[in-house]
């Protein structure tokens, strides 16, 4: 899919909640379904490579911003299913004073799981646009292996005089797991992602390929 084929699928015609945007952000688990192959071949590195880019990709999008998503209620919780994997996605609204607290988990078939919470702790107003930055921690787990990412990522809205309003995202996550394996990853405004792991740099040169750039 295209860029903005994906934020079509992420604010549909018919509506929706900020809860079900965030489960259809979330709808990108493929990202996850080689994680429990390359952990039995030993490949931790790219194993947390690919939970790491799940994370970021999971908690942005890129493309048209269509509408404002309806806002939910305190306690909500949204479910749908990824079509792509058949994994479980859900997310849950925890509070929304002072500022929205959500909790979300996506778990595969193979009983890998993905979880973690946000908190948009506002909206902050520049000469780029709207930014909503959200501090967020995440963890995956799958059999004896586990991650944990932290980081700052922002959600932002590029108004424009001239073409649709655009939606956007920057920011960084620190992680490790527990193969020992630790790294950075950081994303701009122009989706352009940076990963190191072990001091390792990777090019993430097309939708669900990675490549180490050195060793």
């Amino acid at each position: 899919m295209q860029h903005t084929d994906v934020t079509r699928y992420e604010l549909p015609p018919a509506g929706i909640t900020l809860l079900g945007y965030i489960v259809r952000r979330m709808h990108k688990t493929q990202w996850l379904v080689p994680v429990a192959q390359l952990l039995a071949d030993g490949k931790t590195e790219d194993a947390l490579a690919h939970v790491a880019l799940y994370a970021v990709t999971s908690s942005t999008s890129f493309g048209k911003a269509y509408y404002q998503p309806r806002f939910n209620y305190p306690g909500e919780e949204i479910a749908e299913i990824d079509p792509f994997t058949q994994a479980d996605v859900r997310a849950k609204l925890t509070s929304s004073s002072p500022s929205y607290k959500i909790t979300y988990s996506a778990t595969l078939p193979d009983g890998s799981a993905f979880s973690g919470n946000e908190e948009i702790t506002g909206t902050t107003i520049g000469l780029r646009g709207l930014g909503m930055p959200a501090p967020s921690i995440f963890q995956f787990r799958a059999g004896n292996y586990s991650a944990e990412l932290r980081g700052i990522l922002t959600s932002e809205l590029a108004l424009s005089l001239i073409g649709p309003t655009r939606i956007r995202a920057y920011g960084f996550l620190n992680f490790h797991d527990s193969a020992e394996n630790a790294g950075m990853l950081n994303i701009d405004r122009n989706q352009k992602i940076e990963l190191t792991i072990n001091q390792k740099a990777w090019n993430v040169t097309a939708p669900f390929l990675l490549e180490k750039t050195n060793s």
